[in-house]
């Protein structure tokens, strides 16, 4: 293995890419956008569980819109309530997404925060059908790369193993499995401190300081398909695992 030292903080394009997008969405809809186009902009791409029902939709007076309907699972990750949920998001998505994203190339990294977008979406909608309050914000997609990026990233010579000689190779280290992850320590510490932030929040109600509610049942959905759809997106070779001990 190679060991040239690598920065930590050398960033994949595709991160900083990903960064800028939701920077310049959230200052087109909070500086450009007047107020009757923003609200019909959050009532298009935000997450709004009440969609999903027909008779409460036409109710409230949500226009009624197929692809809404669609898209949303997705679209909602790129849209933020203000300046501190953005940049809330950024700091979680800098060392997991940039993680992630060595691993997997910009095409994989995109794709599997799309689908675990959809998957916080998908747990929320289950949680709270017909709410009328809109979802917005990328940390589903960012808990499933906190969970993705755990089943790579204390494998010995990994990048949490090896801060001082971090080269491309660490990035590249054989994913140990899931139940193989479940008997790690490590994994199973970090998870149950994850978890109980969430529970934190859900369970005992808190609100964050603009009085809008956590996504907890998001957050979890997104971690639970990153942990569990990590194999499917993993570009590594299985016939590296061969002869690998965990």
């Amino acid at each position: 293995m190679r060991q040239t030292s690598e920065p930590i903080f050398n960033i994949p394009p595709v991160v900083v890419g990903t960064i800028a997008v939701l920077a310049l969405i959230h200052a087109v809809r909070v500086w450009l956008l007047p107020p009757e186009m923003e609200r019909e902009f959050i009532l298009l791409f935000a997450f709004i569980p009440v969609r999903y029902d027909p008779a409460l939709a036409n109710v409230v007076g949500l226009p009624h819109s197929t692809g809404a309907e669609i898209w949303s699972f997705v679209t909602y990750a790129l849209i933020h309530a203000d300046i501190w949920h953005l940049g809330l998001n950024v700091v979680w998505l800098l060392p997991f997404g940039s993680a992630l994203a060595r691993r997997f190339g910009p095409a994989r990294f995109l794709g599997f925060m799309a689908v675990t977008a959809a998957a916080g979406a998908a747990a929320h909608l289950a949680a709270h059908f017909g709410e009328v309050y809109p979802m917005v914000g990328a940390s589903a997609a960012i808990s499933g790369a906190m969970a993705a990026a755990m089943r790579f990233a204390f494998q010995h010579g990994g990048p949490l193993t090896s801060w001082h000689t971090q080269d491309e190779d660490s990035y590249r280290i054989p994913a140990v499995s899931l139940l193989g992850s479940l008997r790690d320590p490590r994994f199973l510490a970090f998870v149950a401190v994850w978890f109980g932030i969430n529970a934190i929040f859900g369970l005992g109600g808190l609100q964050l300081d603009n009085g809008q509610s956590v996504a907890w049942e998001a957050h979890i959905g997104g971690f639970v398909a990153g942990a569990l759809l990590f194999s499917l997106f993993d570009p590594v070779s299985h016939d590296r695992y061969q002869g690998v001990s965990h």
